[in-house]
């Protein structure tokens, strides 16, 4: 279909949507050249912070320091944000002796923060600014300033927070990942605080997901094939294979119920006989440490519905099933 020819009034407002975004970007390249000694002091205060890291704001600034926690406490550092207003009515218990104080605001003059600047003092938190008014009481009231210096708004009356939110933002994130960099924090740290969703998906290892102990099918070499379908059988969640092995665990082969369908539509009905005689030998397998991404790829690859897990020496240590994946959303 043909695209609708636009009316002026539709290309004036992309126009205007491709200023806004304009103005936005603008205003964070702009904050690029401050960073400076004040951005390293800030940087040294968190890091060598013994306690928590407290972000504070109010209005859409503090939406943004909403943000800023999460970023920080997904990362590794203990944060936790404190609304200016509930502070004074209890919630400044959240505050405790070694922790650092982030607070943002555009103006510097946000009343409600500035109530809490002399209480925070009074118990010793060091206070880090991050605003657009490098002389506004918020600054003159904190050890570092974070200035973003004047910024025009991207909107019509140029009074609605974007540009400086946007801003705000950026240096927030700026703060946060020269942190990560500096800190001992790899993909398993990250792992461990974010197991749910496509980013703990992404990180799993196969030790966190595959079937273990009374769940882990073992059989012994010696045994007969009967006794290899009651092991495939009985093995709680049922996972259709049985994994061989010798006296000291170590993986031998493995016997799944296509096996047992494929000697079944063949004609060979002898359950009696020994299961190493039937099964399939040297069967690919997974570590403990592989990633379930990478275990899922070599699944569909090689159209297999279970992977045995064997650990340094060769011994099964544990099954992996497509129904664990399918359990896992990754198939």
């Amino acid at each position: 279909m043909r695209a609708e020819a636009r009316s002026a009034d539709d290309e004036a407002a992309l126009t205007y949507a491709r200023g806004v975004l304009e103005a936005e970007a603008r205003a964070i390249l702009g904050v690029t050249d401050r960073l400076g000694d004040a951005f390293l002091r800030a940087l040294k205060l968190v890091r060598d912070c013994p306690g928590q890291v407290v972000v504070t704001g109010m209005g859409k600034a503090g939406h943004i320091g909403q943000k800023l926690s999460s970023t920080l406490a997904s990362t590794g550092i203990r944060s936790v944000f404190l609304h200016p207003a509930e502070a004074v009515h209890g919630d400044l218990g959240r505050v405790g002796t070694g922790d650092v104080i982030l607070a943002l605001s555009n103006s510097g003059s946000t009343e409600e923060l500035l109530r809490l600047l002399p209480l925070f003092k009074r118990m010793g938190t060091p206070v880090v600014a991050l605003t657009g008014d490098a002389d506004s009481p918020l600054a003159k009231g904190a050890e570092v300033v974070l200035d973003i210096g004047r910024i025009e708004e991207a909107c019509p009356m140029g009074l609605v927070p974007t540009a400086s939110t946007a801003a705000l933002h950026a240096v927030g994130d700026a703060l946060a990942m020269t942190l990560l960099r500096s800190r001992p924090f790899g993909r398993d740290d990250y792992a461990l605080l974010h197991p749910g969703g496509k980013l703990g998906r992404s990180v799993l290892r196969v030790f966190e997901l595959m079937r273990t102990g009374p769940a882990n099918p073992l059989v012994l070499d010696t045994a007969r094939l009967s006794q290899a379908v009651v092991v495939m059988t009985n093995t709680p969640g049922r996972p259709g294979a049985a994994c061989v092995v010798d006296r000291d665990g170590k993986l031998e082969g493995i016997f799944t119920d296509g096996d047992l369908r494929r000697l079944v539509e063949k004609g060979h009905t002898d359950f009696e006989v020994p299961v190493r005689q039937v099964m399939g030998k040297r069967p690919r397998c997974i570590t403990p440490d592989t990633l379930v991404l990478t275990a899922a790829t070599q699944m569909r690859e090689l159209r297999v519905d279970q992977l045995p897990v064997v650990d340094v020496e060769g011994r099964a240590v544990g099954l992996l099933d497509v129904q664990d994946l399918l359990a896992a959303k990754f198939v």
